[in-house]
């Protein structure tokens, strides 16, 4: 970690309760200083970074209505809204947002001639939008329009193959299907039968499906995040929603499941590492306003000959939650809960199982001093030190209007830790070009690639003006430039980039294009038509490869 300081790297307000700005001349170096010396902070890098020149020419804000990339890169739409993924009938949902890039090998299907790559990739749906779905705004949903709006969220499964023409959809493929807010989902963990969530072991479906992540054994897990509007329109149990759920994306025998021992709250992504005895580590964020970081240990250790089993690991372990002012994970059990209850006996009526615990998570961890904090959405692990970076979107309660990125430094470099240090990163705002970051990704230059997330009614206006539509930008994590955000990407008109990934040669970048023209009021005259196709009257949200690397 650099310990230079500039004014593209100032701090702002971490959710303490105070709004801390700070220039070059702040106390932090010493800090850094002081916890470098204590072995904190360095180990080995897992892979070294090429650290080569910036691979683009960076650009410009602009407000045009289309996906916007540096000369020399390209994009083609695989999929939108409403497009057929398979022979079953299935169809692409709608708001679309992770992708995952799953490459498949010569065993699993045959490669036809000219073919330079195949592969599956899953997709995140967020939520509908009802002008766009059914043609108007709803007060109320028939039975088959609540049907609609489930099984336009979820996730979608296709099979995408690079050749001569690009990346296209694969509408032939024995792997592409959905799972949707109509799926029966197994539970798994302390929430499983429980009286919390009404004694049952399977759910309905999964929805809201925000971010994501990978698990060391090539499964997929999907996060549940604002939950709370569409169980309602479906009338369905709140409770059941707001969980990680974990997809095989090869095997439809591998029951789909909500892994309950990792919490439930308004989850943006997860990302999987290692403690060093062994254990697995999953890293989370609960992406609303004042809300916390997690961890989750688990209880046995990873085989990596076990394969899919592993998946037993997310079902017993202990959740922890951040407290930046201890700079110590704290352990989310019913006896730490009921212990910081006191004599309230509300809350110790409430709190009387770990069951009660993961589901009513938010609340159990501001109890126990969890630190709120503003709007923690993707949480990645550095592949190059094993750091963690927060994309801390913003929190407008206490004037951190443009967010930050905040790096975790866990102590002796150990995930398994329940000690860390932390700085910020990167600090949204005019002197940085960027605002609101959102979604995280690295490349292996090691550079930290984030989307942003200016709300669609604030873009072009106010303090908001100057970014143009929303973006995605690169930002080294070392060397002079470190902490600086390039442009590279500008969205069309009312959108949000989101679920940027790489594929494992770094060739092609997946992206999400979410809601265009999501401030439009009437059919007949949308704000965005991207993507522009032949025949549409209507945008429709889509997910790109983007080529020219």
């Amino acid at each position: 970690m650099s310990t230079k300081m500039d004014r593209k790297k100032f701090l702002t307000y971490v959710g303490t309760g105070t709004v801390a700005l700070a220039a070059a001349s702040t106390g932090l170096n010493g800090v850094v200083e002081k916890v470098q010396a204590k072995g904190h902070f360095h180990k080995p890098n897992k892979k070294k970074p090429k650290n080569g020149p910036l691979k683009f020419k960076p650009i410009e804000p602009t407000s045009k209505d289309d996906l916007v990339l540096p000369k020399g890169y390209q994009y083609n739409v695989i999929a939108a809204y409403g497009d057929p993924i398979n022979h079953r009938g299935d169809s692409f949902g709608f708001n679309n947002d992770f992708t995952l890039y799953f490459p498949i090998n010569n065993q699993q299907t045959h490669k036809h001639k000219g073919e330079e790559e195949r592969g599956l990739l899953w997709v995140n749906h967020e939520y509908v939008d009802d002008l766009f779905v059914f043609g108007r705004r709803l007060e109320n949903h028939s039975a088959s329009q609540i049907q609609t709006v489930l099984y336009n969220q979820g996730g979608s499964i296709i099979e995408v193959v690079k050749g001569k023409n690009g990346w296209q959809l694969d509408t032939t493929s024995k792997f592409a299907r959905r799972v949707s807010g109509l799926t029966p989902i197994q539970l798994t963990g302390p929430a499983k039968n429980s009286h919390a969530i009404g004694s049952v072991s399977m759910v309905q479906g999964t929805f809201a499906n925000c971010s994501g992540g990978k698990t060391l054994w090539d499964t997929l897990l999907t996060c549940e995040e604002n939950f709370e509007n569409t169980a309602e329109v479906a009338n369905l149990n709140e409770t059941h929603y707001g969980w990680v759920v974990e997809v095989d994306p090869f095997d439809e025998r591998f029951a789909v499941r909500k892994h309950t021992a990792l919490g439930r709250f308004n989850h943006e992504n997860t990302c999987m590492g290692l403690a060093k005895d062994g254990r697995v580590v999953v890293y989370m964020g609960d992406d609303k306003k004042d809300a916390c970081v997690y961890k989750f240990i688990s209880k046995e250790k990873y085989d990596p000959n076990a394969g899919k089993k592993n998946a037993n690991l997310l079902e017993e372990g202990t959740l922890y939650v951040a407290s930046l002012s201890k700079g110590a994970w704290l352990p989310l059990t019913v006896e730490a809960v009921r212990d910081a209850a006191g004599d309230d006996k509300e809350i110790l009526n409430k709190f009387q199982t770990q069951a009660d615990v993961v589901v009513n998570c938010h609340e159990a961890s501001i109890l126990i001093g969890g630190t709120p904090t503003d709007r923690p959405e993707d949480v990645e692990i550095s592949p190059f030190d094993g750091s963690i970076f927060i994309a801390h979107t913003n929190n407008d309660r206490h004037g951190n209007m443009h967010g930050h990125i905040t790096r975790f430094f866990e102590k002796d470099n150990d995930h398994g830790s329940l000690e860390f240090q932390f700085a910020i990163f990167a600090a949204g705002g005019i002197q940085s070009g960027f605002s609101a970051p959102d979604n995280l990704t690295f490349d292996e230059d090691g550079n930290l690639w984030t989307v942003t997330d200016i709300s669609s009614s604030k873009l072009n206006n106010g303090i908001w003006e100057p970014f143009g539509n929303n973006g995605m930008f690169a930002i080294p994590t070392a060397g002079k430039d470190e902490g600086v955000a390039f442009q590279f990407a500008s969205a069309p008109r009312d959108a949000e980039l989101t679920g940027p990934s790489f594929t494992p040669d770094e060739t092609t970048l997946f992206l999400s294009i979410q809601h265009p023209g999501e401030e439009t009021e009437s059919l007949s005259n949308p704000t965005s038509m991207w993507p522009h196709r032949s025949g549409d009257k209507m945008p429709r949200p889509g997910v790109v490869a983007i080529t020219g690397f």
